[in-house]
This record gives C-alpha cells, structure tokens and sequence, in this order.
C-alpha cells in the first residue's frame, strides 16, 4: 500500500497557481477551487500512484473539497498571500480566491502542472454547479459518508453504479465489522 503524506505547503502554492491562472475566468469561485484542487490531486494519484498534495478531502454538499482548506486559506490571508473578492451573482455570492504573490513553481514537476492545467481548461466555461455535479459523480463522493474522508484509492474505482445486492452486502459487512470490533474493544 502506498503512504501518502499530506504537505500543505503544496496545497498553498497550488491555490496560489489555480487563483492566478483562474484570474481572468467568470466562473472561477470556491466551489470549482475546491474540484480544481480535487480532480487534480485524485488524477495524479491515478496516473502516477502519488497525489499533487497528498491532502485529505472530505465529501461535502457541493461535492469535494480539502478537508483544511479553510484553515489554510485563513493562515494565507494573514501572511498576505491571499485574499477572498466576493462577487455578487443574483441571489448568490461568488467568493475569487486572489492571489497575492505568485506561486513557487519550482515545488511541482512539469506532469503535476500540466495535470492542473489540464483540469483548469476542462472546467474554465462550466459554473459552479456544473463542476459539483461532475464531481457527483465520481465514486468516491458516491460512496462517502458527509464530512467522511474520500480515499485516494477511490480513483481506480469504475464508475458503475453498485447493484442492490453489492449495496446489501457492504451493508451486511459493516455490521460484521462494527460486531466484531465491539467484541474486541
């Protein structure tokens, strides 16, 4: 099994990157940050065996997004390396991540910035809810639990939705797992 060691220092230089390349772009708010930092760290890991960041990211609502990227962002905005421009749309807000400096680009290597690239162009004319519903689809989300960690792995699952009776019988394995740990604990 592969170890995968978060580091939140390429988590901040890749918001900086997608913030500045998603500078120009209408549709660029939190929700496609978050499935722009998703899709990019998870088809790394399905490519290369190794994330972009190696960060966890938890199924949310709006599909997923890294787990700390609020504390993240919080720390970048009071270093001044970030900063947050709520744009009214209608009844909703559109909240830009703006960067502040540039991103240190010598922390990725030239497959890790061309994934991300890549990512960012498939996404540029797609609004937020377009991106989530993309991302509802991956079977990862699918099979999370709210606020549950989405493992890497999930990546080299196919797509397919289970049968009933796959759902009845991961059912079944749970409570024996939840049985058996209660007797041991």
């Amino acid at each position: 099994m592969v170890r995968i060691c978060p580091n939140e220092e390429k988590l901040k230089e890749l918001i900086l990157y997608i913030s500045a390349k998603c500078a120009g772009h209408s549709k660029f708010g939190a929700t496609k940050l978050n499935k722009i930092l998703f899709y990019s760290d998870f088809i790394a890991f399905q490519c290369y065996g190794c994330p972009i960041t190696g960060v966890d990211y938890q199924k949310l609502e709006n599909g997923p997004a890294p787990r700390r990227l609020l504390p993240i962002e919080d720390q970048m905005k009071r270093d001044g390396e970030l900063a947050i421009q709520v744009v009214p749309l209608g009844r909703n807000e559109q909240h830009r991540r703006v960067n502040l400096r540039a991103a240190k680009l010598s922390m990725f290597s030239a497959d890790e910035i061309a994934i991300v690239d890549s990512i960012i162009d498939t996404f540029k004319d797609l609004g937020a809810g377009d991106v989530s519903q993309i991302s509802h689809g991956e079977m990862g989300w699918k099979a999370a639990r709210m606020k549950e960690t989405i493992p890497y792995s999930a990546s080299l699952l196919e797509c397919v939705p289970p049968t009933d009776e796959q759902i009845q019988r991961a059912k079944a394995v749970s409570v024996e797992c939840a049985e058996l740990l209660r007797s041991i604990a």
